[in-house]
């Protein structure tokens, strides 16, 4: 099914204007090295994170710059190493949107685990977050407090 063919890219300041290179994959999908995300225009902020590997797989992403009060992640020293990243602004952010019971007000946004990419390099990495117990795996997106609250897992 051709669900995706209408949805446009999403730029990242990649010198070699490929895919996102995933060097680790994603906890659970180690062979799936690249990525591109994609959205469309009605289905913002919800984008597509799209991972190549022996199958494409999707998921729904956020960027949470304005929509998660108070998310203000932190890095360790070595997964900023790892990425390249000497500035802040380098980084783009983006969450995993779990939908539970197929209903959008049910929907959270996992906070501990982003995946992070250099927009300079188009190097990316899934990260357990160096201030994780601040936050939590399942963020309600519909009745948000501040991320704050009280983590559950």
């Amino acid at each position: 099914m051709k669900v995706l063919t209408e949805i446009s890219p999403i730029e990242i300041e990649n010198p070699a204007a490929g895919l996102i290179r995933l060097p680790q994959g994603l906890v659970g999908f180690p062979k799936h090295t690249t990525l591109e995300f994609l959205y469309q225009p009605d289905q913002l902020p919800f984008l597509w994170m799209r991972l190549h590997g022996p199958e494409p797989i999707h998921f729904v992403v956020i960027e949470p710059g304005g929509l998660i009060p108070g998310y203000e992640p932190e890095l360790f020293d070595d997964d900023a190493a790892f990425l390249g990243l000497s500035s802040s602004v380098d980084a783009a952010i983006f969450n995993i949107v779990t939908l539970r019971g197929g209903s959008p007000a049910e929907a959270t946004v996992n906070l501990i685990g982003p995946v992070i990419v250099n927009r300079r390099t188009g190097i990316a990495k899934q990260v357990v977050l160096a201030n994780h117990s601040r936050y939590s795996t399942h963020y309600p997106l519909v009745d948000q407090g501040p991320a704050t609250t009280a983590a559950n897992f």
